[in-house]
């Protein structure tokens, strides 16, 4: 498959716009876009230049469950909701990484046939998460 150049690539291989968040993200350093199992993910790399500031966002969506990705232990996991819908939130601490990439949050749910993965790398509060996660209209 040929590099991936921007949002468009996601939504053509999806076949429709990729859902994006409508809530404020911290600002930017550079966005990644690519092709993850049937589906798309965009990485937002993220200013963490500044004390406690997170390092990076990442959406997967697509008509399949992501592939799992493999969280270092020891892992967290319990259900939330994610606007009406019932999801799964795992956490694992990442203490290896640099701090503005821990802990990592994964937050995973089904929106019609779509389904989503919200990967937060740092300091990220559940509560601001799950306003990302309700602010996708997929």
């Amino acid at each position: 498959m040929a590099e991936w150049h921007g949002i468009a690539d996601a939504d053509a291989h999806l076949g429709r716009a990729f859902p994006l968040p409508e809530s404020v993200l911290p600002l930017g350093r550079w966005v990644d876009v690519s092709p993850v199992g049937s589906g798309a993910e965009v990485v937002w790399s993220l200013d963490d230049s500044r004390l406690d500031a997170p390092g990076r966002l990442a959406l997967y969506a697509g008509p399949d469950p992501p592939p799992p990705r493999e969280l270092p232990g020891p892992l967290e996991a319990s259900e939330v909701m994610v606007g009406g819908l019932a999801a799964v939130l795992c956490t694992a601490p990442l203490d290896d990484a640099e701090p503005s990439l821990r802990p990592v949050a994964e937050l995973c749910w089904r929106d019609g046939e779509l389904h989503l993965r919200l990967t937060a790398q740092g300091p990220w509060s559940v509560q601001r998460l799950l306003e990302i996660a309700a602010s996708i209209a997929a």
